[in-house]
């Protein structure tokens, strides 16, 4: 299985987790999956998924000036997706319980 397949199933909890803890733009997200080690992660990945995280619910987002440049689009987690971050969470764990088992016994052999 490829690395990419086991990030996308992911990502959207990761994205939910960051901006969770305080508003970000696209570029300064990806720089902080990128220093989480996600270092595949590009625009052509992030943005469809802040436009469908914001299309359900989960973030919005408003344009505000920057000094450095263009306006920048700042995205906030929404209560329904602080939510959707707690139950994806819960799952993460959950699965990687079962995984780390799984793994264990077949060390243990």
């Amino acid at each position: 299985m490829k690395q990419t397949q086991l990030i996308k199933g992911v990502l959207e909890g990761c994205v939910l987790a960051i901006v969770a803890q305080d508003e970000v733009y696209g570029y300064k997200l990806i720089q902080s999956l990128h220093q989480h080690g996600f270092t595949t992660i590009a625009g052509g990945t992030l943005y469809p998924l802040l436009i469908k995280l914001e299309k359900n619910g989960a973030l919005i987002s408003k344009v505000k000036p920057s000094k450095d440049g263009p306006d920048r689009k700042y995205y906030s987690i929404t209560p329904q997706g602080l939510q959707e971050f707690r139950e994806f969470n819960q799952q993460w764990f959950q699965l990687k319980n079962h995984v780390d088992k799984i793994l264990k016994e077949m060390d243990d052999e």
